[in-house]
């Protein structure tokens, strides 16, 4: 949920709501309607509305000036209407790359939390019917039950693809593509290896932390394998790289075949080069993971449980806690126990608590109803809402959340907690901790006390810690909204007319910064904001002004009036004299002037343009008297 919604939602509706909007773009300052029928849409409203500078007729376009979060804001109309211009560019995120990627990953989750969500709720309510005896795994109903709660997990690489190519700016549909093929059975490691008699065809690296076997091949160049369901950061990268491919694909195909053609190009080339890169690379880490961490759990149990647990949620997210998996699997075969998934038992908990935390300092009432869903799925061991929804927008629970996992999962291995079998998660994974053949369930008790651990720290962590920094910049930001623009009314009386009709070109191109001309009906000029005179030209046909707020202003009296050395003209201010709206400037006579051979035309020029975000027009085309505004000014 947007931090500028309720002004995104009273946009919509006083431009005509959804239906009355044909496409939407926004640039620096403005958001850019077209609309079906301008006459549906309510100026006065808008115009007085908080968060709302003013609004424009121009270009064919209604234009809602909102200032510099105009982003944000065009995100939320985008939301709730599922419009956008395809001129508008996605937004870069800000901050360094672990802020930056951690923006990307929640910002591509934000639609579809609710379902995730309601997966893992619905997982958890399966769990929770077979430990009950009410259903046994093999049972109709539990097979159903689990297809419908597990399918937006397995799948999860086909709905993060198409997510973030609405947010890459790639057809949603060319994201489904990608994501679809990495969930394609054909191709993942478990299909190629399944009966485990299946050879390589050969091994790159062999013998080294960086053996890959490869399978099969694609045009000759070896196909290293993984298991690609329910990962995220696979799609994430394939997805980018295609909205990267996509702009030079665009230039170089005729416009009338782009529909068929950069779809096919952008699918033949991204996804081969992910799969022939991002395989290897999540092999290679992977085994470097895994000769990393079976070498630390030999030299220190705990320091391994500790390092478990706190990176545990992050290994997840990027797919390579399937380092610590071969070494359960191998230790189960020898030993008949494992201690090397013990030390992740708590990050689950931790997280759980540190988002039921968030819950008493969340300010947005939308992101408070995402916790009880999220707190009941990962109590069953289901994270993802409570990570992707919740803490890891936010940073800093996530980040409580992995000390929590990590204390936790160094008291259990410190207390040499065993598992027993490869099970459940969440609650439902205290069995796995029972010895079956001796009834030992010491391993149980301690487990739940890990919960214990895992939960107060992420809990105490988060409540007393952490605040919403977002709902504090929100309300900085409508306190602030009354004094991040300055109004300049109208220093003469008389017809407005935009500065490019200048007859000077000096002024007409911009020169010496923005402005309008006015062509006056009254010769007297006054203060268009409280100030300070800077100059006053001897000639007096010139004043120099600058606002309290630091804005200098031009009012240049005529065309080449300078000539009249002050003729026809009288001052009533002194230069440096403090000035009101309003005051009285100079005096100058029209006709005078005029029958000397003079124009009396009135560039009103901002020189110190470049220091502001926005200028904008009023959009008047007649005369303009003292009172009326005439240049809105954004800080």
């Amino acid at each position: 949920m947007g931090k500028y919604r309720e002004l995104a939602e009273k946009i919509v509706a006083n431009v005509g709501g959804k239906e009355n909007i044909n496409s939407l773009t926004h640039c620096i300052t403005r958001l850019r309607f077209k609309l079906k029928d301008e006459s549906k849409a309510n100026d006065d409203v808008l115009k007085n509305m908080d968060g709302v500078v003013t609004i424009m007729h121009s270009a064919g376009q209604y234009q809602v000036v909102i200032g510099n979060h105009v982003g944000q804001v065009y995100e939320d109309v985008v939301d709730m209407t599922g419009l956008g211009g395809e001129s508008s560019a996605p937004e870069e995120a800000s901050g360094n790359i672990f802020n930056r990627l951690i923006d990307v990953i929640s910002g591509i989750f934000q639609p579809f939390l609710g379902a995730l969500s309601a997966g893992g709720m619905i997982k958890g309510l399966n769990a929770l019917l077979v430990a009950a005896g009410v259903l046994t795994a093999e049972s109709g109903t539990y097979i159903v039950l689990n297809a419908i709660g597990d399918a937006i997990f397995m799948f999860l690489p086909i709905a993060v693809a198409v997510a973030a190519a609405k947010k890459f700016g790639v057809n949603q549909y060319v994201g489904l593509v990608i994501g679809g093929a990495l969930c394609y059975p054909a191709i993942q490691l478990s299909t190629l290896t399944a009966g485990g008699d299946v050879q390589p065809l050969y091994t790159l690296f062999s013998g080294s932390m960086f053996e890959s076997p490869v399978y099969m091949t694609f045009m000759g160049l070896p196909f290293v394998a993984n298991d690609y369901t329910s990962s995220v950061i696979p799609s994430i990268l394939i997805v980018w790289m295609a909205s990267k491919l996509q702009r030079p694909l665009r230039k170089i195909i005729p416009e009338v075949i782009q529909n068929f053609f950069v779809p096919f190009f952008l699918l033949l080339i991204a996804l081969p080069i992910g799969f022939l890169v991002i395989g290897p690379v999540i092999t290679i880490l992977t085994n470097m993971l895994a000769t990393g961490f079976d070498g630390l759990l030999k030299f220190s149990p705990i320091l391994f449980g500790l390092i478990v647990g706190f990176f545990w949620q992050v290994l997840v997210m990027f797919g390579l806690h399937w380092s610590l998996i071969p070494i359960a699997i191998l230790q189960l075969g020898t030993m008949g126990y494992s201690t090397a998934l013990t030390g992740m038992f708590g990050a689950s908990f931790a997280q759980t608590a540190a988002v039921a935390a968030m819950y008493f300092r969340l300010k947005n009432p939308k992101e408070k109803a995402l916790v009880v869903p999220a707190v009941i799925s990962g109590i069953c061991g289901v994270t993802e809402p409570a990570i992707y929804g919740l803490s890891l927008p936010k940073k800093k629970p996530f980040i409580f959340s992995m000390v929590g996992g990590a204390i936790s999962g160094a008291f259990m291995t410190a207390m040499g907690v065993r598992s027993y079998v490869m099970g459940g998660l969440g609650v439902f994974g205290i069995p796995s901790y029972i010895n079956q053949q001796t009834g030992d369930s010491s391993g149980a008790i301690y487990s739940v006390i890990a919960i214990v651990i895992a939960s107060v720290i992420g809990f105490a962590l988060t409540f007393f810690f952490w605040k919403d920094e977002e709902a504090v910049e929100v309300e900085e930001g409508q306190k602030a909204m009354e004094v991040r623009k300055e109004i300049v009314t109208a220093p003469v009386t008389g017809t407005m007319m935009p500065l490019s009709t200048a007859k000077d070109q000096a002024f007409a191109q911009g020169v010496l910064g923005k402005g309008v001309v006015i062509h006056p009906t009254v010769g007297e000029v006054v203060a268009p904001f409280d100030g300070t005179v800077m100059t006053m030209f001897p000639t007096k046909h010139a004043i120099g002004l600058v606002s309290d707020n630091g804005l200098e202003l031009l009012i240049h009296i005529g065309l080449d009036t300078v000539q009249l050395d002050g003729k026809y003209f009288e001052s009533h201010v002194e230069q440096g004299a403090k000035v009101k709206r309003g005051d009285k400037l100079v005096t100058f006579d029209i006709q005078a002037i005029e029958a000397a051979g003079y124009s009396v035309e009135t560039p009103v020029i901002i020189t110190n343009s470049a220091d502001y975000l926005d200028i904008i027009e009023s959009d008047k085309q007649e005369n303009v008297c003292n009172d009326d505004e005439l240049l809105t000014v954004l800080v």
